[in-house]
């Protein structure tokens, strides 16, 4: 039987050795170890008096380009806008349907609905969080004219299925990146595998600016041209404009603080990997099986960990996450309302019911801490803390058989260059 209150945390043992409290996010940690590299960034930006697509922004997409192994990058003013100038330039209209999951933060099909198209919702992979490719293809209409796949907390959709649909049902791929750069299927990188890659700079990402910001890349070049055209209003040259564009400029500021951190972004990718490993053997030191599933790794390519999400069973998600608070420790709930319930798309006709797993892993599924200063202290004791919730008992084994949590054993990582982000952020968690 699984519990349905929570004991009280003053029943924890001090012999347990839990810290007092775990952050979900800890950006100063990260900041502390570049302060001096940042701020003297930033104070040449200011030197120059070059504000907006400065010299540092040309050298941030040169960097990425050769990062990430594409032709064209092309930064903007946030990865919501990404998404919107990557419609934009695959001239989606009024009326078009673009396929997107459910499961996923609001810009994804915000980006359709403000261009006037309609988003098409599909179910998601219960295991991976990740759009269905199966779903994908029952959604495919003639009204189809691009599908949206989300590289959810790091690892990247099923491109060996979505690419066929797409190629068959003649329609581009727009990878919504934000979550996964550096992950890779196949040995490729997120965002040159679809036809576009929108990725973002938010601070939580794990190369996270000290602001908003976003990129993109492609492999074509006639939309690289375009993308640079439609983020400063269509406007080549001055005050002659040939398409109507956005205003969606990265600021030089934020291009030199994303170039100090950009050489870590590797190291701070495989200590994710690392941590994620160790979560895996310490929930294994509990008897879980049925409470908590655990999220795997990818075999197919680089799992770049920005969220380690796990599943709770039994209705206990809520009551989990409270008790976990009051015992310190951060957690964060992506995503609570699926967007195909949500209240401003209401007039798309969606109901409870229609995207059954989408709507199952918003009720269950709860995130926990795994920035890549994480401590194995502080995983033992967002693990600890847990399995005291579900009056879980340690597994009974020998000694030498038990994993050795502080040094998990990994792959080796698929390394691209050194580079990196991600830490404490405010309200907004995206």
């Amino acid at each position: 039987m699984t519990r349905t209150t929570a004991p009280s945390t003053a029943t924890a043992p001090a012999s347990a050795g839990w810290l007092p409290s775990v952050p979900l996010l800890a950006l100063d940690r990260q900041y502390a170890a570049l302060k001096q590299e940042i701020r003297t960034a930033i104070e040449r930006v200011c030197d120059s008096g070059r504000f907006v697509l400065g010299p540092d922004v040309a050298d941030l997409e040169a960097d990425l380009a050769r990062v990430l192994r594409v032709p064209h990058v092309i930064s903007c003013a946030s990865g919501s806008d990404a998404l919107v100038l990557a419609l934009m330039a695959l001239d989606i209209q009024p009326g078009d349907e673009v396929i997107v999951p459910s499961y996923t933060f609001f810009a994804t099909a915000s980006a359709v609905t403000r261009l006037g198209a309609v988003p098409i919702f599909a179910d998601i992979d219960p295991k991976t969080y990740l759009v269905d490719p199966a779903d994908v293809q029952r959604k495919i209409s003639k009204r189809t004219k691009a599908i949206i796949p989300v590289h959810l907390f790091g690892r990247t959709a099923d491109m060996d299925a979505l690419l066929p649909i797409a190629k068959e049902a003649g329609v581009p791929i727009v990878e919504d990146a934000a979550q996964s750069i550096l992950s890779t299927w196949h040995g490729r990188c997120s965002g040159a595998l679809g036809d576009v890659g929108c990725f973002s700079f938010y601070p939580t990402k794990n190369l996270g600016g000290a602001g908003d910001g976003g990129f993109l890349t492609t492999t074509r070049d006639d939309l690289a041209a375009k993308l640079r055209l439609l983020r400063v209003h269509g406007m080549e040259p001055r005050y002659y404009h040939d398409l109507v564009g956005i205003n969606s400029r990265l600021d030089t500021i934020q291009a030199a603080v994303l170039r100090v951190k950009l050489p870590h972004l590797d190291d701070w990718t495989t200590a994710r990997q690392v941590n994620a490993s160790r979560y895996m053997k310490l929930f294994a030191e509990y008897d879980l099986a049925g409470r908590i599933a655990v999220p795997d790794d990818e075999p197919r390519g680089r799992h770049v960990w920005n969220q380690f999400v796990i599943r709770v069973a039994g209705g206990q998600r809520d009551p989990l996450r409270s008790h976990l608070a009051k015992c310190g420790v951060g957690t964060e709930i992506y995503y609570p309302v699926p967007l195909h319930l949500q209240k401003c798309f209401t007039f798309l006709g969606w109901s409870k019911g229609d995207l059954p797993e989408t709507e199952r892993a918003a009720e269950e599924t709860l995130a926990l801490p795994i920035f890549p200063e994480l401590t194995g202290d502080e995983q033992r004791t967002v693990v600890g803390r847990i399995a005291e919730f579900l009056q879980a008992q340690p597994a009974q084994r020998p000694a030498a058989q038990k994993p050795a949590v502080d040094a998990p054993v990994l792959d080796a990582p698929h390394v691209l260059r050194r580079t990196g982000a991600v830490g404490r952020a405010d309200e907004v968690r995206c």
